[in-house]
């Protein structure tokens, strides 16, 4: 398992767990980010800057340090 900021462009992965704060979980969890999930990286802006990342049919924007926090295994 490896966590969402070390995946590159194109990759997908499972969510397994999130390891923030209860309202931050809720947050997320309210945009799609929940276990089982599958989420995939659609690109990493320059700098260490946020990532875009898709669920389903969403894009989201994630700072680095929140995708740090989100578990997953990669998929198949």
């Amino acid at each position: 398992m490896t966590s969402l900021d070390q995946l590159k462009p194109h990759m997908r992965g499972i969510i397994t767990d999130l390891h923030v704060g209860q309202e931050l979980g809720r947050r997320m969890a309210g945009l799609g980010l929940r276990p089982g999930n599958t989420i995939e990286v659609i690109r990493l802006a320059p700098l260490k800057g946020p990532m875009q990342v898709r669920i389903g049919h969403t894009d989201l924007m994630l700072r680095r340090n929140e995708a740090a926090q989100i578990g997953i295994r990669l998929a198949p």
